[in-house]
């Protein structure tokens, strides 16, 4: 751990300005950032399908992963050219490539139905759920770049501060395991500590940053989005240890150096970010 942190600190020192730059400018900015995490997370989704003896099709699969961003921000009100309908109908089709491909490409041995199976559910786990970051950057009509970059980091910020309460808290108090055969050093003492700091996190962000850039949300709201995070945050990070459990490896890849792979880093926003933006779009905000 001593000898990664050198690399985890820089990583972070230069991740961090660059994530929150992508962001403000939006657009194809972020199309492409969003594009790049969810072709290198579908890679490392099907290296782990590979260890266990699957055999993925990558031509649709990372086919999908390209389109999934786009098709997420033509159909915002900064983005929208295209008709939602293409976007359905496209989704079909899709799938029916997949299908022809994996049909056409079949070889003694090979399970055809797990290959397809895996196929389509990478792009979907590794860029369709972080797609999401598109509708909550061009989702709200109207609202200008430092507003809109407030929306997308409250669910962000709320996320890497429940993770660390969480094994802060886990890792001195301990006690009864959340869930012992997937992930044995996370603790219900942990698990609770991240769902409080959410909590608090949310309202905090509420008073010191999204007050700052015009916005007000009630109280009641900024719970309701921090108590999402800290239950399915956590949900989504027991999901990616169980893939990871299951092949015996320690990290999905390397894409962060010293911190792991995409999967490792993102694994509670796969979670949180459709979530956050299901809520912002019953709020109004959206």
């Amino acid at each position: 751990m001593a000898s990664s942190l050198p690399r985890r600190i820089a990583v972070a020192a230069v991740g961090i300005p660059t994530a929150v730059g992508v962001v403000y400018l939006g657009h194809w900015w972020l199309v492409a950032l969003t594009m790049l995490l969810g072709l290198a997370g579908t890679r490392e989704f099907y290296a782990l399908a590979e260890k266990a003896g699957a055999q993925p099709l990558a031509f649709p699969g990372y086919l999908g992963a390209v389109l999934l961003p786009v098709a997420a921000y033509v159909i915002t009100p900064a983005g929208g050219t295209v008709d939602p309908l293409w976007i359905v109908l496209a989704a079909p089709v899709w799938l029916l490539v997949t299908l022809a491909y994996a049909t056409a490409s079949t070889t003694p041995g090979r399970q055809t139905l797990a290959s397809v199976a895996i196929t389509v559910v990478g792009p979907l786990y590794a860029a369709g759920l972080l797609a999401s970051l598109l509708v909550l950057r061009h989702g709200g009509s109207g609202l200008s770049a430092s507003v809109a970059t407030a929306w997308v980091f409250l669910p962000i910020v709320t996320t890497w501060l429940c993770d660390t309460a969480a094994m802060t808290v886990g890792s001195a108090f301990r006690g009864p395991q959340l869930a012992p055969v997937i992930s044995p050093n996370k603790t219900w003492s942990g698990a609770a500590a991240g769902l409080v700091g959410a909590a608090l996190v949310t309202v905090a962000y509420g008073r010191f940053v999204l007050a700052q850039v015009g916005v007000a949300l009630p109280v009641w709201q900024l719970l309701i989005v921090g108590l999402t995070v800290g239950i399915f945050g956590q949900m989504g990070d027991l999901v990616e240890s169980s893939f990871k459990r299951s092949v015996a490896v320690k990290d999905s890849g390397a894409f962060f150096p010293g911190h792991g792979g995409v999967l490792d880093r993102l694994d509670s926003l796969y979670w949180v970010l459709p979530l956050s933006a299901l809520w912002f779009h019953v709020f109004g905000v959206l």
